[in-house]
């Protein structure tokens, strides 16, 4: 089965959605599928064209030179939308695919909906995260404003006639219910971890010197620095941490928007906070291997109750001691004193409690990092993670043709 994956951006992109993506086509192709790639205008491309990346075909759209259109509302994503169809269908056209696999956002669902409804082909809508409550938290517009309303009612639209809708957590799936999206057409394929890749491995003395990190505990963070992982919650908590643990470190790797802000924050504490900059995906073990305690201390917000985040995930491949919020999202992932600890969102008290309780056990920080890494070897290694597309393809090819087959008798 030849499968078209319409994508935001991709490799050589460095972003979760990418390694996401990047996870489900090499899996597809172990699994004897033939996936294909169409990224959007926002990945950036100058112009239309297509080159191979691992033996899979990435098609490029090239971004829109019409600057004068980019501030009025709504305009700018039509013709990015309108844009993205043509090229859809010259894609399918060339390649000659059986299934459209469109991933969120939704302009590429609704791009997507359009040529799949109109050459009657299977379509397949994946939503990783819910687009306008990430907005909300970004600054980009407010939760019940009108393009918040719009936003959701046109990606509620786009789940409603998708023959069947991925989500990556149960969080998401139940919001879809509720939505009135039927629960059959819903199925969970959540993230995953590279357990070849992501194992445990001796701490990186290079980094250990160079950070000066002799002396334990280091407490870490990995990711994306947006105003919802709650960093600058975390700093909030950086005094009292040192005074109770004289000698811990905080190393945060990673950059965003909020990187200027939580430099100046953190300005008074010295070097009991450590800024590593963004760092190259092959070596983001090294900077895993020296966290004692990988800190995941996001806010309580709609998006955090309903999403699974993917580091978690990584570091508990790491046999690494997750402590995490007790958001909706990580209670996905962690069973709390088992594979990770929990404490409550936004309550300094009890991130400290916690943290110091880990800090000073080791063989606790042991016992739950071997529990971590059991669980993702069983649950959530990428290879039992992407089986699950194989059963969802072919149960939509078998509804799609029989509902073609029950319109052309009629």
């Amino acid at each position: 089965m030849k499968v078209l994956h319409v994508l935001d951006h991709s490799l050589p992109i460095f972003s979760g959605y990418s390694f996401r993506s990047q996870s489900i086509l090499n899996g597809q192709v172990a699994l004897g599928l033939t996936p294909v790639v169409l990224t959007s205008p926002k990945h950036g491309s100058q112009r239309d064209e297509v080159e191979e990346i691992d033996g899979i075909r990435y098609y490029r759209t090239k971004i829109s030179k019409e600057r004068f259109i980019s501030g009025l509302p709504f305009v700018r994503e039509a013709r990015l939308m309108s844009r993205l169809a043509g090229r859809i269908r010259e894609v399918v056209d060339t390649e000659k695919v059986d299934l459209i696999h469109s991933h969120s956002p939704s302009l590429n669902g609704l791009a997507s909906l359009w040529v799949a409804s109109r050459l009657r082909l299977p379509f397949l809508y994946e939503a990783r995260a819910f687009w306008e409550d990430a907005a909300v938290n970004h600054g980009t517009f407010h939760e019940g404003s009108l393009r918040y309303r719009i936003s959701r009612a046109l990606e509620t639209f786009l789940f409603r006639k998708a023959d069947k809708v991925v989500t990556i957590c149960e969080g998401m799936r139940e919001d879809l219910i509720r939505r009135g999206v039927p629960p059959e057409r819903i199925q969970v394929v959540p993230n995953g971890v590279d357990v070849d890749w992501f194992q445990p491995r001796a701490r990186a003395g290079n980094l250990v010197e160079k950070f000066g990190l002799n002396a334990k505990p280091v407490f870490g963070f990995i990711g994306s620095f947006y105003r919802y992982e709650g960093l600058q919650f975390l700093l909030e908590a950086v005094p009292a941490l040192i005074e109770k643990l004289p000698g811990a470190k905080l190393i945060l790797v990673g950059g965003g928007y909020q990187e200027s802000l939580l430099r100046e924050q953190a300005r008074p504490y010295g070097d009991s906070v450590i800024f590593a900059g963004q760092v190259p995906h092959e070596r983001i073990r090294d900077f895993y291997s020296i966290i004692d305690i990988f800190v995941c201390p996001r806010q309580r917000i709609r998006l955090t109750e309903l999403v699974t985040p993917l580091k978690p995930l990584e570091a508990m491949g790491m046999a690494k001691t997750v402590l995490a919020s007790d958001v909706g999202g990580h209670l996905e992932l962690i069973r709390h004193d088992k594979t990770g600890l929990l404490f409550r969102a936004e309550s300094k008290d009890d991130f400290l409690r916690l943290a110091i309780y880990a800090a000073e056990d080791s063989k606790l920080r042991q016992d739950i990092g071997a529990e971590a890494r059991r669980y993702v070897e069983s649950e959530r290694a990428w290879s039992h993670v992407i089986s699950r597309y194989s059963s969802i393809y072919e149960d939509l090819a078998r509804s799609k043709a029989a509902g073609v087959a029950v319109t052309a008798i009629r």
